[in-house]
């Protein structure tokens, strides 16, 4: 049998908006078993699996020991896992922002900086409801509705991200990681060593490694999308890196391996394909 892939992405409700980007639900068979990187982005990691655990083999710390989820909630990270599949994956993403963390889950999301951790061990019992009622077979529209239903619960509007931060958040990731420090905090009206200090505490990472992660983001999904005529060389200056050594640097200090490689070794991605909820 051929292999398969099917990804179907959605907008959470409107109450969620702010803080959760989008919904992405994957399902994919009959690929051969093998090992997928789980790599740096501006979005927490929040992964529900549908079926078999997410068995995380390698953790982006080192002193963290492998472990499998049923519900992964994982901070901003700066290097990539190893996860191991059996060829047959499925489950939903929620593109959590790090904003969303402290509105959800009441803590900020540099508490999880580097770290992975079943969603209950953090949500309590919502935790686990959540994984319960997204398991067996269902149309994505009614598991998003589910998501839309329980994540609704745990949002209080009381526990927000401070607007400056929050801006400083956004003006990053909207500018892909392109936009000065120091322009920034002089538009929020903070010192560039406040903003720093006050980023990295809410965030877990500072302004600028936040910006490089999302360069690096920009510039992976660009490799992933672009034709073949299109060269390295082209999207790194697309993406603001000085030239192909800087963004293969990147590339080896973010995902541990050359653009290349990991073009060859990645099965289809369920990170970024479009689609709609049916």
């Amino acid at each position: 049998m051929a292999p398969t892939s099917e990804v179907v992405t959605a907008r959470p409700a409107p109450a969620l908006a702010t803080f959760i980007d989008h919904y992405l639900g994957y399902r994919m068979t009959g690929y051969p078993p093998g090992l997928h990187r789980g790599l740096p982005s501006h979005h927490l990691t929040f992964i529900v699996a549908i079926g078999p655990a997410i068995d995380v083999i390698e953790q982006t710390d080192p002193n963290q020991r492998p472990d499998a989820y049923r519900c992964v909630l994982s901070g901003l990270q700066a290097s990539s896992a190893s996860i191991a599949h059996s060829g047959d994956q499925e489950g939903v993403t929620i593109a959590l922002t790090p904003m969303g963390c402290r509105t959800l889950f009441g803590l900020p999301a540099g508490e999880l900086w580097n770290t992975s951790l079943e969603c209950a061990n953090v949500a309590g019992p919502a935790g686990d409801e959540l994984w319960e009622r997204l398991q067996g077979p269902a149309p994505w529209s009614r598991r998003f509705a589910v998501c839309d239903e329980i994540l609704g619960r745990l949002a209080n509007p009381d526990r927000l991200v401070t607007p400056e931060l929050s801006l400083a958040w956004r003006s990053l990731v909207d500018s892909g990681g392109a936009a000065s420090i120091g322009p920034l905090a002089e538009r929020i009206g903070w010192s560039r060593q406040h903003l720093t200090r006050r980023f990295n505490a809410e965030f877990g990472v500072s302004p600028k490694l936040a910006g490089r992660i999302t360069r690096f983001e920009r510039a992976r999904r660009m490799i992933e999308r672009t034709p073949s005529h299109i060269t390295l060389a082209q999207v790194a200056a697309a993406c603001g890196y000085y030239d192909q050594a800087h963004l293969n640097r990147d590339f080896a200090d973010l995902a541990g391996c050359s653009p290349t490689l990991w073009l060859a070794q990645e099965v289809t991605s369920v990170q970024d394909a479009p689609g709609s909820a049916d």
